[in-house]
């Protein structure tokens, strides 16, 4: 997931329902795809900042470490501040840039 190919707001914005079905021909096939999507992009995510903050974990925590490591505030503000997962799914769906089939269409032809 490249984030920097699409356009992410950063808030929720009013969607076309008509648009979103377009694209697979159903509107709650693609509300599916996209939250599977979402699903992924929240895992990928969680994963990288786990990876990142185990640089901190310590076995024997005292109160100054707890309060002074300002660099893991940095990154959890840093992942804080990250477009929500679904918005992104929706701009990667709405920009062509999510495979998707669903194999019930592909068995009737």
């Amino acid at each position: 997931m490249n984030k920097n190919d699409i356009e992410i707001p950063n808030s929720t914005i009013t969607r076309d329902t008509r648009e979103l079905s377009e694209i697979s021909g159903n509107l709650y096939e693609s509300v599916a795809i996209i939250s599977k999507r979402a699903n992924q992009i929240s895992s990928t995510v969680k994963e990288e900042l786990l990876a990142k903050l185990d640089e901190f974990a310590s076995e024997h925590d005292n109160l100054e470490e707890i309060f002074e490591n300002r660099e893991q505030i940095e990154i959890s503000k840093y992942y804080e501040s990250l477009p929500k997962p679904t918005i992104i799914a929706i701009e990667e769906f709405l920009a062509k840039k999510v495979y998707f089939r669903n194999p019930a269409k592909e068995d009737s032809k």
